[in-house]
């Protein structure tokens, strides 16, 4: 799945054309029939579709999944980049007897927050990936959602900015202070597994001695 920052900023890059009509339709979608677009006006911008507006200006979609909605879908409670977003909402999902992998990922509670993230702020929090979320102290969750906000604003603004991402732990063989890190694919029961990366000397695990999952590394 996209990255909070790629959607974030392609969001805000597609702004501008909120409220125009469109005067011209391009591309083609199995989903839909392009033509039927003609004449209508943007509503909202969210996150292979060309759009000509009345302005002069145009979008392009790639890559993407399209459907008639009657009204935006995307709530902001849940955006780890909105002003909306609830921490309450938040940290009472990480306390959930889950690893906090499984939790972070869950996009009812963080959305835009994929891979990269997970892995970034779990190192930057020192929290080990299965650590079940009831057993840290409110603080320690605090910490990685203070990390996961801070981490998604930076990323956003090197986007914003054409930088690009300098990951300390994702896809790393050593962490920043020259431990081996470990590799494992993780994921709920029945659920999709995604692979992580970890250094077991910053991240010690605390995993209880009867549920937590055995890792599987590659």
């Amino acid at each position: 799945m996209p990255e909070g920052p790629s959607v974030r900023k392609f969001q805000l890059l597609t702004s501008p054309f909120v409220g125009q009509v469109v005067v011209k339709v391009g591309g083609s979608s199995r989903k839909i029939n392009v033509n039927d677009l003609n004449a209508l006006r943007l509503q909202d911008s969210q996150i292979r579709l060309v759009l000509h507006f009345e302005s002069g200006g145009f979008l392009a979609f790639y890559n993407c999944r399209m459907h008639w909605c009657s009204s935006p879908r995307a709530n902001p409670t849940s955006d780890i980049l909105s002003v909306e977003f609830h921490r309450g909402q938040a940290l009472d999902a990480l306390c959930a007897p889950d690893p906090v992998c499984y939790t972070l990922l869950d996009q009812r509670y963080f959305s835009g927050l994929g891979n990269i993230i997970k892995n970034e702020i779990l190192y930057l929090a020192k929290i080990h990936p299965l650590t079940h979320g009831s057993l840290l102290a409110r603080s320690d969750l605090e910490r990685l959602l203070d990390c996961a906000i801070q981490f998604s604003s930076a990323w956003l603004h090197s986007k914003l900015h054409g930088k690009g991402l300098h990951p300390q732990i994702y896809q790393k063989e050593e962490c920043p202070l020259g431990h081996a890190v470990m590799k494992g694919t993780f994921g709920p029961s029945g659920g999709f597994k995604r692979l992580t990366w970890w250094c077991p000397q910053c991240q010690p695990a605390v995993l209880s001695g009867d549920s937590g999952p055995s890792p599987v590394t590659m």
